[in-house]
Order: C-alpha cells, then sequence, then structure tokens
C-alpha cells in the first residue's frame, strides 16, 4: 500500500510538472516579446521635434510589420526589441528615414517636360515621377534654373527627428514566407 500510495504521489508530481512546462511552452501575449521574426501590431502617433503631430494611427487599422525586415524605420525597430503587448513608449528618433543625400537632388531638362506641365512648375510644387520598378511617385521641385528643374529625391521626411508614440496590441509569430513557384522548364523546340 505505501508502495503504491509513494507511486501516485511520483506520478502526481510528474503529471504536474508535465503540465506546467506544457502551458508554459505557449507563452501568452504577456509573456510574448518583441524580437526579430515577430509579427507586431502597432498603434502609434507620429510627431515632429516641435511637437507638432504629423499623422496618427489611433483613428486607422494598427500597422502590422515583421520585426527585423526593416519595414519600419531602423532607430525605431530597435527600440522596441523586449516590449510585450500592451506596453507603450515614447520614442525619439534622429534622422529616422536618413541623412538627406545631397545626390538625391537631380536634373532634369525642361525640354524633357510637357510645356503645359513646365508652365505650373515652381519652387515646392510636386512633380510625379516613375521609379525603376514603374511606380509613380511626387517629388517636389527645390530649384528651378534656365534650361533644368531640380528635383528632391530624397525622402519627404529624411535629415527630420521624429518622435514615435507607440503602444504594442499584439505580437505573433510571423506567417512564413511562402517559397517562390520555381519556373516551368521550358518544352524543347520541336524539329522541323
Amino acid at each position: 500500500m505505501r508502495m503504491k500510495l509513494s507511486a501516485l504521489i511520483l506520478g502526481l508530481a510528474a503529471f504536474q510538472m508535465y503540465l506546467s512546462t506544457a502551458v508554459a511552452a505557449e507563452p501568452s501575449n504577456n509573456e510574448k516579446v518583441i524580437k526579430d521574426g515577430m509579427m507586431v501590431t502597432l498603434q502609434y502617433t507620429l510627431s515632429g521635434e516641435d511637437g507638432k503631430m504629423i499623422e496618427s494611427g489611433t483613428n486607422k487599422d494598427p500597422i502590422k510589420y515583421v520585426q527585423g525586415t526593416n519595414m519600419i524605420p531602423a532607430g525605431l525597430e530597435k527600440e522596441l526589441v523586449g516590449m510585450k503587448v500592451g506596453q507603450e513608449k515614447h520614442v525619439k528618433v534622429p534622422n529616422a528615414y536618413g541623412a538627406i543625400n545631397p545626390r538625391a537632388y537631380q536634373e532634369i531638362p525642361k525640354s524633357q517636360i510637357p510645356p503645359n506641365e513646365l508652365k505650373r512648375i515652381k519652387v515646392g510644387s510636386m512633380i510625379p515621377l516613375t521609379s525603376p520598378n514603374g511606380q509613380w511617385y511626387d517629388f517636389p521641385v527645390s530649384e528651378v534654373k534656365e534650361r533644368t528643374i531640380v528635383v528632391n529625391l530624397n525622402h519627404p521626411m529624411a535629415g527630420k527627428t521624429l518622435i514615435f508614440d507607440v503602444k504594442v496590441l499584439d505580437i505573433q509569430p510571423a506567417p512564413p514566407i511562402p517559397a517562390e513557384q520555381p519556373a516551368k522548364p521550358q518544352s524543347p523546340a520541336q524539329p522541323k
């Protein structure tokens, strides 16, 4: 009887230990922390160094990004490491979108711009340009010269210190990236 009782106690202890490790293997949202490879959902407000609000995501869908993939400014991403769901943080990021690159000012010959558009162009106006991948972006004109216009291709927030007030809403493992489908092999040419 004594042997059966001690075996029962030992069995219960082992079962409790199993349950505690099984539960611990699946952390709750409060135990998950922001680290590389995690899908993070944030609510944010973006302000300039002067305190003026630039953008607020409080009345919009929250943003989702995968930590460690440069989907958000690197300085902000670095400051979010280790945060948990429900935590809030005030983050000041100098040059959040990089420093101003003097080489990003490009001259465009006026001869390449339609005359009716050229009449409207002045310093500060936006000019649509296509990127190498075919997308259209508007860039500001920074100078109008006799034969060219100078366009600033820097990110609009380049060189600025930005303030991010963030709240972590959710942290989950990022979904796997679907593997690219291999190209179908071409059928060999048929002899004529």
